[in-house]
């Protein structure tokens, strides 16, 4: 009892620490996809129920800190840094694309079997079923990750809410290429030229792994306090 008080207890205190952001939901993009989004994004914390499930340490870029995407990169650089994987990646023919996911269903499928497990969780069975249909929402943009041949090595689905976008699937096949960072980095440098968007969100960071949250801590992204409203 008195460890679980204390965990608590520096749970409060980290969390009275952390910066507020006030991220705006607006149903005018898409009423049924940003109700639906609102609601997860705002349930009962499944361990700790007094918060909202995406509240705590909710994992940020503040794109409007950055002038510009030069800018950004500038923050993204030195040895085994994200610039470092992205520009590596590039030399070995990597594009970032926004895709039809229709036209990639073989490679989003083995992209999704490619490993059991991911940040040490075993795969949902949602990622192990072939899809063999998408059905595109208007407030969301798809993009892949294609390499020298045009196959896709990594995709991810990005939903658009109302003042922040967040990311809804990022995946990709494992290898040292940077494929991801250069996804991840590309698709941030689009988000701070378009000068619409103040924040990006990558879930959580209390609920990633070390490595997902080393991950995350490359790119720029910082933990936040999250306060939620639907318009």
């Amino acid at each position: 009892m008195t460890s679980k008080l204390s965990q608590l207890f520096n749970l409060a205190l980290d969390i009275s620490k952390l910066p507020v952001a006030r991220l705006e939901f607006r149903l005018d993009l898409n009423p049924d996809s940003v109700r639906r989004m609102h609601a997860h994004f705002t349930k009962p914390h499944p361990r700790y129920r007094i918060f909202q499930n995406k509240s705590l340490g909710a994992a940020l870029v503040d794109l409007k800190r950055f002038a510009d995407p030069d800018e950004y990169m500038a923050n993204m650089k030195g040895r085994n840094s994200a610039g470092y994987y992205a520009r590596k990646a590039r030399s070995r023919g990597y594009s970032v694309v926004e895709i039809d996911r229709n036209v990639f269903v073989e490679d989003i499928h083995e992209i999704n079997t490619s490993l059991d497990q991911r940040q040490g969780r075993p795969m949902a069975d949602a990622y192990r079923q072939k899809q063999t249909h998408f059905s595109p929402e208007k407030n969301y943009k798809y993009f892949g990750v294609l390499n020298s041949a045009g196959k896709l090595a990594a995709y991810s689905d990005i939903g658009f809410f109302g003042n922040f976008v967040a990311f809804d699937r990022l995946l990709g096949l494992r290898n040292n290429d940077g494929a991801m960072h250069l996804m991840v980095t590309e698709i941030i440098c689009r988000m701070i030229e378009s000068h619409a968007y103040g924040y990006l969100m990558y879930d959580t960071f209390f609920g990633a792994s070390p490595g997902l949250r080393t991950f995350k801590t490359m790119l720029g992204f910082e933990p936040y306090r999250a306060k939620y409203s639907l318009q």
